[in-house]
């Protein structure tokens, strides 16, 4: 049954960073969320993996300061506002259904509220944690 488990996560683990690949490259598809679903996966299946991915050139660093201080880099949320913004106007310019075209701006604004709860820079997050102040939503 553990080779099974491992099986299951390692595959989830590799299908989720094919999806962070992906938004890398494609506007309006995250890689923010997979890539952290990926270290998950391969921390519970794959040691050899897991390594690889905290210790890659792009995402390695996110991945640390998340996991470490929670920080969601500011350059990273100007870039998500943006590719949520063009992208729900190509959505509306394209579909002109306003009720699909508002639930997808409450949408996008929820995530951006909950990205913008996150410190910023990993000196943010060390004066948060020095002032007792909470660094996200819960903690």
């Amino acid at each position: 049954m553990n080779k099974i488990k491992k099986a299951f996560w390692f595959t989830l683990g590799i299908i989720l960073l094919g999806v962070a690949y992906l938004g890398v490259l494609l506007p309006g598809l995250p890689w923010s969320t997979p890539i952290l679903g990926a270290t998950f996966c391969f921390a519970k299946s794959n040691e050899r993996f897991h390594n690889w991915i905290l210790n890659h050139s792009r995402f390695g660093p996110f991945i640390k300061e998340w996991g470490t201080y929670r920080v969601y880099p500011t350059k990273a949320k100007y870039l998500m506002v943006f590719v949520m913004s063009t992208s729900l106007v190509v959505f509306f310019l394209t579909v002109a259904n306003i009720k699909a075209t508002i639930y997808m701006a409450v949408t996008f604004g929820l995530i951006i509220l909950w990205a913008t709860r996150y410190p910023g820079t990993k000196a943010e997050a060390e004066r948060r944690i020095a002032a007792g102040e909470k660094i996200g939503w819960l903690k």
